[in-house]
């Protein structure tokens, strides 16, 4: 009796499993395909390029005025130079703050621009996902898969299906892949 409730068992189990279709996605490599992701990327290192331009300015100017101090030491009162030194390291703080808090604000930005296409990505992975039969779909990436077989990659259906719901003019897209079929012909087989 054990040993048919085992069977039974491990009969269920097979058969839930030869049921449970799969596939993966690359959000990072659609992120980088996707039209709203490509004008994301290029509004974020046009402002990033625009501080940085702002930031170099600020520490020229601090290390000619340093220079200057070097040289004019000799002629300073200590108690000047002293104060001359205070403010030199004053700004210099000032500009380390100043350098941090803009990263902070590039990460939140990007972060923000990257959860908005990614919010608009999942419905369509659903979308894809449910009319390919797939029980589950994971991300590449983050899920810790090592291998899979490309014809269950969605991602370029992903991207093809986004650059059709959300065109962006003026952006040069990549070319359109078509989705693999089956394993390379060199892939390994068991």
């Amino acid at each position: 009796m054990r040993r048919l409730t085992i069977l039974l068992t491990l009969l269920t189990a097979t058969a839930a499993l030869a049921e449970l279709k799969l596939g993966y996605v690359d959000l990072q490599r659609a992120l980088s395909e996707v039209g709203e992701g490509i004008s994301a990327k290029n509004k974020l290192k046009s402002e990033i390029d625009a501080k940085k331009a702002e930031v170099d300015r600020e520490q020229k100017k601090l290390r000619e005025d340093s220079m200057v101090l070097d040289r004019q030491s000799a002629a300073m009162s200590e108690e000047v130079r002293v104060q001359k030194m205070k403010e030199l390291q004053q700004r210099l703080l000032q500009m380390s703050e100043k350098g941090q808090k803009l990263q902070v604000e590039f990460v939140e930005k990007e972060r923000i621009e990257l959860k908005k296409i990614f919010d608009k990505m999942d419905p369509i992975v659903a979308s894809i996902a449910q009319r390919e039969g797939l029980s589950v779909v994971l991300e590449k990436t983050d899920s810790g898969l090592v291998y899979a077989l490309p014809s269950m990659d969605i991602t370029n259906e992903l991207v093809r299906t986004y650059n059709e719901k959300y065109p962006v003019k003026g952006i040069k897209l990549p070319a359109s892949k078509e989705a693999p079929k089956d394993a390379p012909k060199d892939a390994p087989t068991k």
